[in-house]
């Protein structure tokens, strides 16, 4: 027995460094499962906000009077038990107010137009005016009333009869009214109908097959590939205006630059890859003179970003996080990198449900810049005074959130891994960059502005979905550089469409310039070239040709 009782504490002593080094790895297998059951959360939480939550991100702060929608009916209800002052309320007493209507309001239905649209007048006669006793009465006044009404298929057939003539006497040579200019040789199409096609393929998201289904429901058989082949015809003969477009964006002194992705092109006609499609990527450039060009390119490396902006480009790139942006800057002289606060801001809303007070405090922070640069807005700061307010009212909050942010990074609690650990990373790696807006008066804090003009590429994802061709992608971009510049000058697409289409076979080629939206709203805006269809064109006002719809 004295041999063997020393053996029984060293025996208890290897049995507890046993059990302290199996509990030690229990907590760290805990930990990593803890770690991972929190990213499996925050990804499922993403996938839920893109299925069934808003896409807003606006944040609602500091709003104690707004009722919550979780609160109980007894806590919304306000508090009575302290008596208030009686008032005396004056009985109510009906006024003559005075009617409301605009000049454009139209008698009691509250049409409103402009003076594009066209009127069809249609004139009633009263059965007392056409029977035996119509001289009896007399017409005192005209009363109007309006209506909206709809073409189920705005199509009209342009039907020309042209005299063949001959002049009397010995010479028999016949003479041919020649037909009215056409915009395509040989082409079915008049320039109504290739601007219509366009506008409601690319900006209404109205793919060609159902444009076909249209035209075959109004009793028009033209085939599809005759469509296509429409499309691409008219924007081969848009494509100079829309190089003259890319070389005015890139003399910008700010340029915005961004890109979203496309399915554009066959993988392969065989094997697995078969009948699947290549990934594409847009990558539009927003110019200081509100111009936006859609370039594509096959890839989302750094590449395409020297391809396009060459050496043509010197100033400030507003970009997002996306590294390929910085590491051209790295490469380049005189151009200077700026980052967009709002895509800093969505790692704090992605962070707020794992810590919602230290991620509202970030956001609120950056609430603060963009209240300062809607006072801005609202007193119509420029330049210099734009700056010094800038310096003077943000620069303390941008100074005071980077310190806030390297304090929060050294909570020992914080894991890589954690949304508010990549939150603050994000923005401390990006800090010179998102700090050039102070600085320069015509750099935006945000690429807001960009983010809009490209929407009508993922609106147009849902509806056509993909580009059968990467020449059709390249041709979308094209396109859509001018109707979304369009869009930006408050210009009617359909009747620049109309007009530039006509215009380009005879305008100067060095003057191509002048066909841009941006330029031609000022130019040739107040008189443009009309459609045949249009009644101000005129060759249906200066002549006696009939134009008619021929019906089958």
């Amino acid at each position: 027995m004295g041999s063997t009782s020393p053996a029984t504490p060293l025996c208890a002593s290897s049995d507890a460094t046993d059990l302290a080094q199996e509990n030690a790895l229990l907590r760290e297998q805990l930990a990593l499962q803890a770690e991972t059951i929190a990213k499996l959360e925050h990804q499922l939480d993403w996938f839920k906000k893109q299925l069934f939550g808003p896409k807003s991100e606006k944040q609602v702060f500091d709003l104690p009077q707004q009722a919550s929608l979780f609160q109980s009916e007894q806590a919304m209800r306000p508090d009575t038990s302290v008596d208030e002052p009686k008032r005396t309320i004056q009985a109510y007493q009906r006024g003559t107010g005075k009617k409301q209507r605009d000049d454009d309001c139209l008698n009691d239905t509250g049409l409103r137009f402009s003076a594009d649209v066209p009127v069809e007048v249609i004139e009633q006669q009263p059965p007392e005016l056409s029977g035996p006793d119509a001289d009896l009465y007399d017409i005192i006044a005209i009363k109007t009333t309006y209506r909206l009404a709809q073409r189920a298929s705005s199509y009209v057939v342009l039907k020309f009869e042209r005299p063949v003539i001959r002049r009397k006497g010995c010479n028999p040579k016949l003479i041919t009214t020649p037909a009215p200019l056409n915009v395509l040789d040989n082409s079915l199409a008049d320039v109504s109908l290739l601007a219509g096609v366009l506008v409601d393929k690319f900006q209404f998201h109205l793919p060609l097959y159902r444009q076909h289904q249209r035209l075959m429901q109004a009793g028009i058989t033209v085939s599809r590939s005759t469509l296509t082949n429409l499309v691409k015809r008219s924007i081969d003969l848009l494509k100079p205006i829309v190089d003259a477009q890319t070389d005015n964006v890139l003399r910008s002194r700010v340029l915005a630059m961004d890109e979203t992705p496309i399915k554009a092109g066959h993988q392969g006609r065989t094997g697995s890859q078969k009948g699947k499609m290549k990934s594409g990527w847009f990558w539009p450039l927003y110019g200081d003179a509100d111009e936006v060009v859609f370039t594509y390119a096959s890839s989302r490396g750094r590449l395409h970003i020297e391809t396009v902006l060459k050496d043509q480009f010197n100033g400030t790139l507003l970009s997002d996080g996306y590294s390929a942006y910085a590491r051209y800057v790295e490469t380049q002289q005189g151009v200077t990198h700026a980052q967009c606060w709002v895509h800093a801001r969505r790692y704090f809303i992605d962070a707020q449900k794992a810590h919602p007070e230290r991620a509202t405090d970030a956001l609120q922070q950056i609430a603060q810049i963009y209240r300062n640069e809607e006072v801005i807005q609202t007193q119509g700061l420029t330049d210099e005074k734009k700056r010094q307010y800038r310096l003077d009212h943000s620069k303390p909050v941008v100074d005071h959130f980077f310190t806030w942010c390297e304090e929060q990074l050294d909570n020992p609690q914080l894991v890589p891994s954690d949304p508010l650990t990549k939150a603050l990373n994000y923005v401390l790696g990006r800090t010179a960059s998102l700090k050039v807006f102070l600085k320069d008066p015509q750099v935006q804090p945000d690429t807001n502005h960009l983010e809009r003009a490209l929407r009508p590429i993922p609106m147009g994802r849902k509806n056509w979905m993909f580009c059968w061709t990467e020449l059709g992608a390249e041709h979308l971009g094209l396109i859509q550089s001018l109707i979304s510049t369009c869009k930006l000058h408050e210009v009617n697409p359909y009747t620049y469409l109309v007009d530039v289409l006509q215009r380009i076979g005879r305008h100067p080629a060095k003057d191509v310039v002048d066909l841009t939206p941006r330029v031609w709203k000022t130019r040739f805006a107040d008189a443009p070239l009309r459609a045949l269809i249009d009644p101000r064109h005129p060759y249906r006002q200066n002549t006696a040709t009939e134009v008619y719809a021929h019906a089958h």
